[in-house]
């Protein structure tokens, strides 16, 4: 089977290519790119005014299966997926059963094969159920399948356990996905500490319960040489000490959310105690926003993750105490960096894919994905980055966004993935 994309501007950051090229997919492969292919009888997608890219690989995302498939399932969420234009997906292994065997893998890969629409990376449980005090068997993880191994959702309190999580980490090439949070200081916390929880009388989470835990991961991997990533960073200083460890050529790397980008703890002063505005990590000050945005310029920050967690409505409109953490992710990843980071802060549009398609693929050993190269997997998505709409409707089992009625650039023309069409906007 083969599919022609002409006409549109092809970025692929690795070669430092942007310029309007042709590109030819058959069996699932990318077999030309030059600046004309013409062929007869062949199915054609014209990309004018368009940008051809490698298709999004998502790091963070929770699918919810087994366990919780009234919030999303691997159908949905890979179909919420495609229209975000992401063709890959890493799902966290916080389902019910855990993914911390290797059974609870091939569930989930068999799942994925049969009724997803885009790839499915699993990652493994770094403990058994996720309880922070036996480590699971990585080297079955690993064989099964996984491509990193988490709690997240639950940070490993013991620094005893995490030392052992990146020894192994070296030893399987692994990353270890951290999810930095100090329990005994978040502990019953619901937004971000400061003025605009104290105005709300809402019990804060001070930015230290994150910061504290990155210095000991950081210290950790330093001790053990292992591979460590840390997740969805929120503040000026987490940012700070990453910077250290690179400049010491630790293997550190780490990812920041749209929503940690884009918005502030202000945003639950303007819509007091709207959960779609709770989140965990919170959402912190202006300060931090802008010491994110800065990490994504100066590299500082390796990639963009959405963390997609979706909830039911039921949940959602508990009081603000009792309501869960999270909010999704998947159909709004690229749109809101081409809005933002693109337009508002003219990041070049060959910086932020790399964080969304080059650095992924490479921190986390995908073969054959991430590039538009020759040989790799067709896994392509198109889109406008001027086109403007408002965003209304989700494909996601779940609606938990406060995006919901912004007007957003950075439209989805076309996802395709393995050389299939699987979204067409």
């Amino acid at each position: 089977m083969k599919l022609l994309i002409k006409n549109g501007i092809l970025i692929e950051p690795s070669k430092n290519i942007e310029e309007k090229l042709d590109l030819l997919i058959e069996n699932g492969k990318i077999v030309k790119i030059t600046d004309k292919i013409n062929l007869k009888n062949v199915e054609t997608i014209d990309a004018k005014n368009c940008v051809v890219s490698a298709g999004l690989i998502d790091i963070h995302t929770h699918l919810r299966e087994p366990g919780n498939e009234e919030k999303e399932t691997i159908a949905s969420g890979t179909k919420a997926a495609a229209c975000g234009g992401i063709t890959s997906v890493f799902c966290m292994p916080n389902t019910n059963p855990p993914i911390d065997d290797q059974a609870s893998v091939e569930f989930v890969m068999l799942k994925a094969k049969s009724e997803g629409v885009v790839n499915v990376f699993p990652v493994g449980a770094v403990t058994k159920n996720r309880q922070g005090e036996e480590l699971t068997e990585i080297g079955e993880l690993k064989k099964a399948g996984v491509v990193a191994i988490s709690d997240d959702g639950e940070p490993i309190s013991s620094s005893k356990i995490m030392r052992r999580a990146l020894e192994y980490s070296k030893m399987f090439n692994l990353p270890v996905i951290s999810h930095c949070e100090d329990k005994s200081l978040s502990k019953g916390g619901v937004m971000n500490e400061g003025r605009v929880s104290a105005l709300l009388g809402l019990r804060g989470i001070p930015k230290e319960a994150e910061e504290i835990m990155v210095i000991r991961d950081i210290i950790l991997a330093s001790l053990t040489g292992g591979r460590l990533h840390l997740t969805h960073l929120s503040t000026k200083k987490s940012i700070e000490f990453v910077k250290q460890a690179k400049e010491q050529k630790l293997n550190v790397t780490c990812d920041v959310t749209p929503h940690h980008m884009f918005l502030t703890e202000d945003y639950l002063g303007k819509y007091p105690y709207d959960t779609n505005f709770k989140m965990n990590p919170p959402l912190r000050t202006e300060e931090d926003v802008e010491a994110l945005i800065d990490a994504v310029k100066d590299d500082i920050v390796d990639c963009i993750a959405s963390d997609h967690a979706p909830h039911t409505v039921e949940e959602k409109n508990k009081e603000f105490d009792l309501a869960p953490f999270g909010i999704i992710g998947l159909e709004t990843l690229l749109t809101l960096c081409i809005t933002f980071l693109y337009h508002k802060h003219k990041i070049p549009l060959s910086k932020i894919l790399t964080k969304l398609t080059n650095n992924p693929a490479k921190i986390f050993s995908l073969s054959n994905k991430g590039k538009i190269e020759l040989e790799y997997d067709a896994d392509i998505v198109i889109f406008d980055p001027n086109e403007e709409y408002v965003l209304k409707n989700f494909v996601s089992k779940s609606s938990n966004s406060p995006f919901i009625g912004w007007k957003l650039k950075g439209k989805v023309k076309y996802t395709i993935c393995n050389g299939k069409v699987v979204f067409k906007g």
